[in-house]
């Protein structure tokens, strides 16, 4: 639909107004839940005065126990029990209705909560008032408080009696083990959500990672960093906010006559009154900043949004900023690549400007639909920026450590013993069926490295960078192929005549290969056998 005459259009901040509350009214996909259950017992850490005078606020609504780490100078409360840590090193884990303490020292522990209550031996909450934190994570877990100043500690006193009874949050993340690139055949290949994570609610199995549901708390960096998909962020899911926006972008124009406004991705508890911008400004409350995106970064700017900007709140985890500040590198190299400017999407400062910077140069908006697969939202929105650019290059340098990109394979080396294609979970290798070659989907290749760190011969080697062009990437061409090594005997094709040439020039000179044992090498498993039977003089074995 073309825009409407601009003499129509009424003041940005009413078609602000107006494209909010469209973009409100798109339903959006309920994602389930996780359950705690918090019987109100409470761990308190620290010097012993202050862990007592803690306790003494606590103990009429809660069950409470204090590890002093020093001595009190105040009495101990009634119902408080007192333990006194000692020389003892603590280990705390778990989460809100289901922490376990351990002391160790001098090679013995014991269970802290077995010395409480045997029956039930856990803690419902952790008052840390320790020198040194209990958890070292960016994000404590659930129903743990570390107060740093008496402000926050006031704070913590008045919410904690409150955290007794059952208790539900949002299940942020769904995991599909199948297309996760993280490890196979006990190869460790992408790290990219662990190393993201500021809760540490994630773990490597081996050939795949595992998502504490309990320790989640919604960060959304894993989702935004995983080159697959496997990990998805479900609180909303990405295409129904990437619905949302198109709704959003549409209304705007639409009632502003054509005006392409700057999109502002922000966290909904950033502190901040987005609505103080100037009209031609819209905010994208998310419940966490990282949740969002190249897909949807790229996926707006294709939609007609004239610059996107990152809301770089004070109080962002470490992980989540590095992982943000990464995944803006690839997007604005791909910008860069294809002849707009970069510095449409980037990083704003929580007093910056969000209408100073470069904008985008009008182009005709895309009107594809959101897809569930995030490699599809992201190709979808690369297609439609390629198609309007202003340099559409075909093949564009990337940033070290991008998703996209080609491996190369050393013809002189290379085997073809397709261990490459077993370890490779996306499916961007495959073999030749009954042809000994080896087959590549450029668009499928998250840069993972298993293929690389699984080759025996040291065959394969990444290049990273984006091949736009869809009929190109979406190809399936021949990265190597050989001829079949036929049995001399009998005729069958059960080897490539490199895979041959390797094997028996490694092993001409092994004792164990002198004679006819090097000529065997040459035969397929059945007349090997067989002529083996006949050289020891066993007779014919029969065949299969």
């Amino acid at each position: 639909m073309p825009d409407p005459d601009p003499s129509s259009a009424i003041t940005s901040a009413d078609a602000r107004a107006q494209a909010l509350a469209a973009a409100a009214a798109v339903a959006v996909t309920p994602t389930s839940t996780v359950d705690f259950v918090s019987q109100g017992r409470v761990l308190i850490l620290g010097p012993g005065t202050a862990a007592l005078t803690a306790a003494g606020r606590l103990c009429t609504t809660l069950q409470v126990v204090v590890l002093a780490s020093g001595p009190a100078a105040v009495p101990v409360p009634a119902g408080v029990t007192l333990l006194y840590r000692e020389q003892r090193r603590l280990t705390l884990d778990g989460q809100l209705g289901g922490f376990f303490a351990t002391l160790d020292a001098n090679g013995r522990s014991f269970d802290l909560g077995e010395r409480i209550d045997a029956q039930r031996p856990v803690f419902d909450l952790v008052l840390d008032l320790g020198d040194e934190p209990a958890f070292r994570r960016e994000w404590g877990p659930l129903g743990y408080y570390r107060p740093l100043d008496a402000e926050a500690l006031e704070a913590a006193l008045a919410e904690l009696p409150d955290l007794c009874g059952e208790f539900e949050k949002p299940k942020f993340f769904a995991y599909d083990a199948s297309i996760c690139a993280h490890g196979q055949a006990g190869l460790d290949g992408c790290r990219r959500c662990i190393e993201a994570c500021p809760a540490e609610a994630i773990e490597s199995l081996l050939d795949r990672v595992r998502v504490n549901p309990n320790l989640c708390q919604g960060g959304g960096a894993c989702a935004s960093a995983c080159p697959s998909g496997a990990i998805v962020y479900r609180y909303p899911p990405a295409a129904d906010t990437l619905l949302r926006l198109r709704k959003l972008l549409t209304t705007y124009r639409r009632a502003a006559g054509g005006e392409r406004p700057v999109l502002v991705f922000m966290d909904e508890h950033a502190g901040i009154d987005p609505l103080a911008w100037p009209g031609r400004v819209l905010p994208v409350l998310l419940a966490e900043t990282a949740s969002a995106g190249m897909d949807l970064w790229l996926g707006v700017l294709a939609y007609g949004a004239a610059a996107v900007r990152v809301l770089r709140a004070p109080d962002l985890a470490p992980k989540l900023e590095r992982a943000l500040d990464e995944q803006l590198g690839f997007a604005r190299a791909i910008l860069a690549g294809l002849g707009w400017p970069a510095e449409a999407l980037g990083w704003l400062a929580v007093d910056g400007d969000p209408l100073t910077g470069a904008e985008m140069p009008p182009m005709p908006a895309a009107g594809y639909a959101g897809s569930e697969a995030k490699r599809e939202r992201l190709w979808a929105a690369i297609d439609h920026l390629h198609a309007h650019a202003p340099q559409p290059a075909e093949v564009l340098a990337l940033p070290q450590g991008a998703p996209f990109g080609q491996i190369l394979v050393n013809p002189e080396t290379c085997t073809l013993c397709m261990a490459c294609v077993s370890v490779c979970a996306p499916k961007a290798l495959a073999d030749g069926g009954e042809e000994p070659k080896l087959r590549f989907v450029e668009a499928a290749c998250v840069q993972c490295g298993l293929c690389e760190t699984a080759c025996p011969e040291h065959a394969i080697e990444r290049e990273t960078r984006l091949l736009v062009p869809f009929e190109q990437r979406r190809r399936q061409r021949t990265l190597h192929e050989d001829q079949p090594h036929h049995c001399p005997q009998c005729g069958k094709a059960f080897a490539t005549q490199s895979m041959i040439r390797t094997i028996t020039g490694r092993l001409a000179h092994h004792p164990m290969f002198a004679g006819d044992g090097l000529r065997r090498l040459l035969l397929c498993e059945d007349c090997r056998v067989r002529d083996l039977y006949r050289s020891e003089g066993l007779g014919q074995r029969p065949g299969p």
